[in-house]
């Protein structure tokens, strides 16, 4: 595969999807090739099952969960990510196989075994040649995703969970950072939005440096 794939990871409130969206248009106006994409819901099949994750009013069994986002990974890596990569695009994903450790794997409790198995069938090996991670206390965190609700923005299922299940999930990405340095590299979210762009455009022209 030619083209590089990154990954944007964070608990809810962290800012990563407004600086994924602002490192694509850097990166659009240097002249790369671009694709940006989002799990879940990165292929139409994706914003389906995300629709029906997202805003359902029923109780979501942990074990349906896992498998829903194992359904729409498959799907993505199959149909959207590998084929862009195959053709040399720079794929920019909002969340990929990291969350599914963080958020179904300690935020719900399967074990590691278990959720890596999952993850490895779902994405068929592929993995990130970069990964930033923006981290943010968990209070901090949830101060910004209630003055969005409070400005009028939809809240989701995942917006309703508690500060110790966002403890577990932030716990987690800290704990594959430590394990993969060479991937992971972690952002200091708690700054202003140029603050934090500063720091990933600085990341990014290092990685590209040397790839």
């Amino acid at each position: 595969m030619r083209g590089k794939f990154i990954t944007f990871e964070g608990i809810d409130g962290s800012g990563k999807s407004t600086q994924l969206r602002m490192l694509a248009g850097e990166l659009f106006s240097r002249g790369f090739d671009v694709l940006t994409t989002m799990e879940p819901g990165g292929t139409p099949l994706g914003r389906r099952l995300r629709k029906a994750f997202l805003e359902t009013e029923e109780n979501v069994s942990p074990l349906a969960e896992l498998l829903l986002f194992a359904a729409d990974r498959a799907q993505h890596v199959n149909f959207l990510i590998k084929p862009a990569l195959a053709e040399g695009k720079i794929v920019i994903s909002d969340r990929y196989a990291d969350a599914t450790f963080a958020y179904q794997g300690a935020g719900r409790g399967f074990p590691e075994k278990t959720v890596n198995q999952v993850i490895k069938l779902a994405t068929d090996g592929l993995k990130p040649n970069l990964t930033l991670f923006f981290d943010l206390p968990v209070e901090k965190a949830l101060l910004r995703t209630n003055s969005r609700s409070a400005n009028g923005e939809q809240k989701n299922r995942m917006d309703l969970e508690t500060a110790e299940f966002y403890a577990r999930v932030r716990n987690a990405y800290l704990k594959i950072a430590e394990k993969e340095p060479k991937r992971f590299r972690i952002i200091d979210a708690s700054g202003s939005t140029d603050e934090v762009q500063a720091q990933v455009v600085e990341i990014i022209s290092e990685f590209f440096k040397k790839n």
